[in-house]
C-alpha cells in the first residue's frame, strides 16, 4: 500500500525547500484571520492570495494553499464560541455547545478544546489520505447521481436528530430549506420563486443566509447584555485554561477519533465536506453519549465533535483533487487552479508519475497540524479578550464584518439583503419554535438534491428505478435504514432512563 522510497523522496524534497517553511505559517495565520471574521471564509483567502502562488514552487503554493485551508477551519470556531456566529456553515455545530459554555464563563477552555480537537482533526484527516487515497480513488469513481443523491438524502434525515420539541415543526423548516435554496434558474433554464426579480436568478447565497439566520436573534438577546459573559468574575482570559481545555480532549479519545473518521469519509463526497460533516459529527456523538440531555447546554464533547469533523474533513477533500483532478468544495477548486498556473493535473496518472510531490504533500500538512497547535494558541489567546469588550462596543463591528463579509461572498447588495432577510426569518423561527438548524441543513442540500435526482430520472430513462438498481445505492439504502433502527433502539433506550431524545433546542 505504501510506497516507502516514495515516501523517503517526499521527505526529502519536503525539507529541502526551506520556502515552504516559511509560507506554511504564513498561511495558517491568514487562514486563521479569515476564519475568525465572519462572512469571510477559506476559499475567499485562498482566492486573494492565489496569484502569489506564481511566484512559487508547486509544492510551496500546494503548502501555502492548505495552510491557509488548515487555519481557517480552526479560526472559524472563534465567532461560533464567542458570539454565536458561525463563520461558515462548517462551524455551524461548534455554535451548539461552544456559545453556551462562553456565557457560563468556560469561553478558555472551549477555545482549548476547539484548537486541539481541530488540530487531532486535522492530523487524521491526512492520515487517513495517505492511506486510502489510491484504493479509494477507484472506488469514487464509481459514485454517481443516484448516490449522491442518496447522501443527500441522508443528511436531510438528521433533521429528525438534531430537533427538540415537535417533529413535523422541524420537517417543515428542513422543506422550507430545500425550497429556498431552489430559487433561481433551474439547469433547464426555468425561473423558479423569483418574483420576476432579476437579482433572484442566481438563487439564494447560503453563506450570508446562514450567517444571518444563526447571527440575527442571538445579536438581538445581546442587546440587552453588558458583556458576553455576565458573571464579571468569570470575564477573565487564562492560557491555562486554554491549554486545560486542550488538555481535556485526551479524556474524550472516542468522540475526536469517531468526529475525525466522520469528517474525512464525508470530505470525499462532492459537495458535502465540513458543511455537513459536522452536524453529522455532533449528532452522532450526542446520540452515542451516556448524558445526551447535557450536548446544546455547554458540554465540551459537542465542541470537540463539531470540530475535529470539521477539520478532518479537510483531508478527505483532498482525494478528490489528487487522485481524480476533481474539486470536492470551493477550496479545492481553487488548489485546481494552483495546479493549472502550475501545469500540473491532478488524477491517477498524478498519483503514479509523481508520487514523491504527493507524499511530501500529505507530510507537509500533518507537519503544519502540529504548527497551528502552537500558532492557534498564540492566536486565540489574544481573540479571547472579546470577553472583556462592552457589547455596545462589540456588535457594530460584528455587523459591519456580518455586512461586508455577505457582500465579499457576493460582490453585490444580493449578500446584505440576504444577510437582512434571513436574519429576520431567523428571528421569527425561534421565536414560534421552529428548528433553524433543519433549515439550514435543507438550504445546503437542497441543489445537490434536486441535481442529482433529475440526473438520476434521465439514466433511468424517465423513471428512478437506478436508485434501487445499484449495489452502491442498495448499501446506502441499507445503511439509512440500519441507522433509522438504531435511532428507533436509541430513544427506546433513553425512555428506558428517563432521558430527552434530543436535547438541541429549536434554534
Amino acid at each position: 500500500m505504501f510506497d516507502l522510497a516514495s515516501m523517503a523522496q517526499g521527505l526529502d524534497l519536503l525539507f529541502s525547500s526551506p520556502t515552504a517553511w516559511v509560507v506554511a505559517p504564513v498561511g495558517i495565520i491568514i487562514g486563521l484571520i479569515f476564519g475568525a471574521i465572519p462572512g469571510l471564509s477559506v476559499p475567499i483567502a485562498m482566492a486573494v492570495f492565489l496569484p502569489l502562488t506564481l511566484y512559487m514552487d508547486f509544492l510551496e503554493s500546494i503548502i501555502f494553499l492548505t495552510a491557509i485551508f488548515t487555519g481557517g477551519s480552526c479560526g472559524c470556531s472563534i465567532p461560533a464560541i464567542l458570539m454565536n456566529v458561525p463563520g461558515t456553515s462548517a462551524a455551524v455545530a461548534t455554535c451548539f455547545d461552544g456559545y453556551p459554555m462562553a456565557r457560563q464563563g468556560q469561553h478558555n477552555r472551549a477555545l482549548g478544546v476547539a484548537l486541539a480537537s481541530s488540530t487531532i482533526g486535522c492530523a487524521i484527516g491526512y492520515f487517513m489520505l495517505l492511506g486510502i487515497l489510491e484504493p479509494l480513488s477507484g472506488f469514487v469513481l464509481k459514485l454517481g447521481a443516484p448516490e449522491l443523491f442518496l447522501v443527500a438524502l441522508t443528511g436531510i434525515l438528521l433533521i429528525a436528530l438534531v430537533t427538540e420539541g415537535n417533529f413535523w415543526k422541524a420537517v417543515l423548516a428542513g422543506c422550507v430549506g430545500i425550497l429556498l435554496s431552489l430559487i433561481g434558474m433551474s439547469s433547464a433554464g426555468i425561473e423558479r420563486g423569483t418574483f420576476g426579480s432579476i437579482y433572484l436568478l442566481d438563487g439564494i447565497d447560503p453563506n450570508a443566509a446562514i450567517i444571518g439566520i444563526f447571527a440575527a436573534s442571538e445579536l438581538f438577546q445581546l442587546v440587552k447584555s453588558d458583556y458576553i459573559v455576565r458573571d464579571e468574575g468569570k470575564r477573565h482570559v487564562s492560557i491555562r485554561e486554554i491549554i486545560g481545555g486542550m488538555l481535556y480532549v485526551r479524556k474524550i479519545p472516542r468522540t475526536v477519533f469517531t468526529g475525525s473518521v466522520i469528517g474525512a469519509g464525508l470530505g470525499v463526497v462532492p459537495g458535502v465536506g465540513s458543511s455537513i460533516a459536522n452536524i453529522v459529527s455532533y449528532t452522532f456523538a450526542r446520540n452515542l453519549s451516556n448524558d445526551p440531555q447535557s450536548y446544546g447546554k455547554g458540554n465540551p464533547n459537542g465542541v470537540a465533535a463539531a470540530e475535529s469533523a470539521s477539520s478532518s474533513s479537510e483531508g478527505g477533500s483532498m482525494v478528490g483533487l489528487l487522485a481524480l483532478g476533481l474539486p470536492s468544495s470551493a477550496a479545492t477548486a481553487i488548489m485546481l487552479s494552483a495546479f493549472a498556473m502550475h501545469n500540473i493535473t491532478g488524477g491517477p496518472r498524478f498519483i503514479s508519475d509523481q508520487k514523491e510531490i504527493v507524499y511530501a504533500i500529505i507530510a507537509g500538512n500533518l507537519l503544519q497540524a502540529v504548527m497551528l497547535v502552537f500558532i492557534g494558541l498564540v492566536f486565540f489567546r489574544i481573540a479571547v479578550y472579546l470577553v472583556r469588550v462592552p457589547v455596545a462596543w462589540l456588535l457594530p463591528p460584528i455587523i459591519v464584518c456580518t455586512v461586508l463579509g455577505s457582500y465579499a461572498l457576493s460582490n453585490s447588495l444580493n449578500g446584505p439583503v440576504t444577510l437582512v432577510v434571513f436574519s429576520a426569518l431567523g428571528v421569527l423561527m425561534k421565536r414560534y419554535n421552529y428548528s433553524v438548524v433543519a433549515a439550514v441543513i435543507g438550504l445546503l442540500l437542497g441543489l445537490m438534491m434536486e441535481g442529482n435526482l433529475v440526473r438520476t430520472w434521465q439514466l433511468g430513462g424517465g423513471s428512478l428505478w437506478p436508485i434501487v438498481e445499484r449495489p452502491i445505492s442498495l448499501t446506502i439504502i441499507a445503511i439509512i435504514i440500519a441507522s433509522g433502527v438504531g435511532m428507533y433502539f436509541f430513544a427506546k433506550r433513553r425512555q428506558t432512563m428517563n432521558l430527552p431524545e434530543t436535547p438541541i433546542s429549536a434554534g
